[in-house]
């Protein structure tokens, strides 16, 4: 192999990587050992996991009952198995999922056309601004501070060497978008926000709308909590153009942060510039309905300069799981579910803001997410509460260096009233203090 490629030995071929990283000596990893000690091996150390603690994150990964059906379905062979549906004649269960799913994400969006997923929620909104350019040939954006930090790295990463101009929109004091300071003119593109946003606040979208289509501009709403959709008004129906989402909350475990399932829907007049796959129906000669691939335009199927993305495959799992999840819980369900979110922090929150020194930093309404402003470091009150076993949320100072004093919490359906209480009393403690 070294002669074929012009080496002369193996450190000639890695002489690229800086001396002080390369691997110069075993790496201790210590001789084989028998199946049945490597199996009480890694037993001993998944005891070490620490399992039994409550947490409060939040932050684009959420905490939700999953139905048990959801794994014995997508457990099946056919659908464990099953690889991208080239062929319809082959592929009507995997077809017919999707179409279903599509049709789901429709509903809750308000949308008209959705496609057959992507990758993740971050990557979703990165597509969603590469096709606003595409459909006003403009290269300016207008992205919200409060839209996911990550979600934004994305952006800028998807963006960075396409001569792009990115300019982020301050939030108010109220915690929602500042949407008279949107410096919107005939070179933006589209204006991206994020509802509920990144500190759990539900943004004006109606009026964002209007602002962002008076200058001939879009408007892509992101949503890492797709629950919120159970209750809340839906983007289409505020007028957004683009709606993008993160669908791990429909039945997919938060998995230490991944895989997840990217949403993405649209109106049909767009449907051309969407990325990846659109499954739709077909009737045979005889009129029976079937499933077949509509819209492919993904560099894979088309010419690459033709393609409207390198996305390479969907989530097919992932959109089978919330497919199912979506279906058992119906809308009544999911509507249940959005309530509990909301009852249950709305009473975190008010019992949290009768502490002393701690109170919520934002008056916006918010769902299931809200941030609490505190007497002392938020990383402090993180570190000491994590002694109690309780994981209380995310410190903001890593990501809005002027909020060091706040904590963002998250409550779910999964959060009981003794495990809220027991993160109120930790709380508490904490505004005893010199």
């Amino acid at each position: 192999m070294l002669r074929e490629v012009g080496c002369e030995s193996i450190e000639e071929l890695f002489e690229q990587i800086p001396e002080d990283l390369r691997l110069t000596e075993p790496v201790g990893i210590g001789p084989a050992i028998p199946e049945p000690d490597l199996i009480d091996y890694f037993r001993d150390l998944a005891t070490r996991n620490r399992v039994d603690y409550l947490s409060f994150l939040g932050a684009g990964a959420y905490s939700h009952f999953i139905p048990v059906i959801i794994d014995s379905l997508i457990s099946r062979s056919e659908f464990f198995t099953a690889y991208t549906p080239y062929q319809p004649e082959l592929s009507q269960g995997t077809l017919q999922y999707i179409f279903e799913f599509q049709t789901m994400i429709c509903q809750l969006t308000g949308m008209e056309v959705a496609n057959a997923s992507l990758y993740d929620g971050s990557s979703a909104l990165g597509e969603a601004v590469l096709m606003a350019s595409r459909l006003t040939r403009r290269d300016k954006f207008i992205i919200a501070d409060t839209v996911h930090p990550q979600y934004r790295e994305v952006v800028s990463t998807y963006t960075k060497n396409l001569g792009v101009e990115i300019e982020y929109a301050a939030h108010t004091e109220a915690g929602t978008v500042d949407i008279d300071s949107l410096r919107i003119d005939g070179q933006t593109a589209a204006v991206a926000v994020q509802s509920p946003n990144f500190f759990g606040c539900v943004e004006d979208l109606s009026a964002i709308a209007d602002v962002a289509h008076a200058a001939g501009a879009l408007l892509i709403v992101s949503i890492t909590e797709p629950i919120s959709l159970g209750l809340l008004k839906s983007p289409g129906a505020c007028g957004a153009d683009i709606v993008v989402g993160e669908g791990q909350s429909f039945g997919i475990p938060m998995s230490y942060g991944g895989p997840y399932l990217g949403l993405f829907a649209t109106l049909e007049k767009y449907v051309r510039q969407v990325p990846g796959r659109l499954v739709g129906e077909a009737y045979d000669e005889s009129g029976r309905r079937g499933f077949v691939l509509t819209l492919s335009t993904r560099e894979q199927h088309i010419r690459r300069e033709k393609a409207t993305s390198n996305i390479c495959t969907n989530q097919g799992l992932f959109a089978l799981m919330a497919t199912v999840y979506l279906a058992t819980m119906g809308r009544r369900g999911i509507q249940e579910v959005a309530r509990q979110n909301l009852q249950k922090a709305h009473y975190a929150a008010s019992e949290i803001s009768r502490l002393d020194g701690f109170s919520l930093r934002f008056g916006a309404p918010f769902f299931n997410e809200f941030v609490v402003r505190m007497p002392r470091p938020a990383t402090v009150v993180t570190r000491a509460l994590l002694d109690k076993k309780i994981i209380s949320g995310v410190a903001l100072e890593c990501y809005y260096p002027d909020l060091k004093d706040s904590l963002l919490v998250c409550v779910t359906e999964t959060a009981k009233k003794e495990a809220i209480d027991r993160l109120v009393a930790a709380l508490a403690e904490q505004s005893d203090f010199e």
